[in-house]
């Protein structure tokens, strides 16, 4: 990776969530959704959603270490989502593709991931046990979702699901992290 710009490559339920938090981070410079972790090359997200090519919705999230640390992409991504529960998030996000799950870059990713995973448990954040997989991108690529489902929050805010789960979601990190905010979206 270079010095200016690292990828962390993240899922945690539907990526229209997670790609809306990460968008509003300092030091992020870009969000991606897309797929990662199934049997197939180039999936559609028609194929994604029946969950039948194991692939899980992500983001891979480009951005400045030198304004935002890995460890806290890593923060806001085990806030945002409930890693407890097995392939879902929430009442509406049923099947293997809303699993939560780390595609480390790199062993230092992996080594942060799983010390910052082992953390959470040591300390009993949670009261049922994490289920995030923390797997390597190399083996598992990566495949950019179609164009419709890029920046879906911020070109469709009034959308039935937009309003009903992403909003709360957004509005929940953003109490949660304000140092961690942008100026703008």
């Amino acid at each position: 990776m270079s010095n200016s710009k690292n990828i962390a490559t993240l899922g945690g339920g539907c990526f229209w969530c997670v790609e809306a938090v990460f968008q509003r981070l300092k030091g992020v410079e870009k969000v991606v959704s897309g797929y990662a972790g199934g049997q197939k090359e180039t999936p559609t997200y028609e194929e994604v959603k029946t969950g039948s090519t194991n692939h899980a919705e992500v983001v891979q999230i480009t951005f400045d270490p030198q304004t935002i640390a890995y460890k806290q992409l890593l923060n806001v991504f085990f806030h945002i989502h409930d890693p407890t529960t097995k392939d879902q998030q929430g009442d509406e996000d049923v099947g293997s593709q809303y699993r939560s799950v780390i595609f480390y870059h790199d062993s230092v990713q992996q080594k942060e991931a799983e010390m910052f995973k082992a953390h959470l448990t040591d300390e009993n954040v949670y009261k049922d046990p994490i289920v995030t997989e923390i797997l390597p991108i190399e083996n598992n690529p990566f495949y950019s979702a179609e164009d419709y489902h890029q920046n879906y929050f911020h070109n469709n805010p009034s959308q039935g699901y937009c309003s009903r789960v992403v909003k709360k979601k957004v509005d929940k990190f953003m109490e949660k992290f304000p140092e961690l905010l942008k100026n703008q979206v």
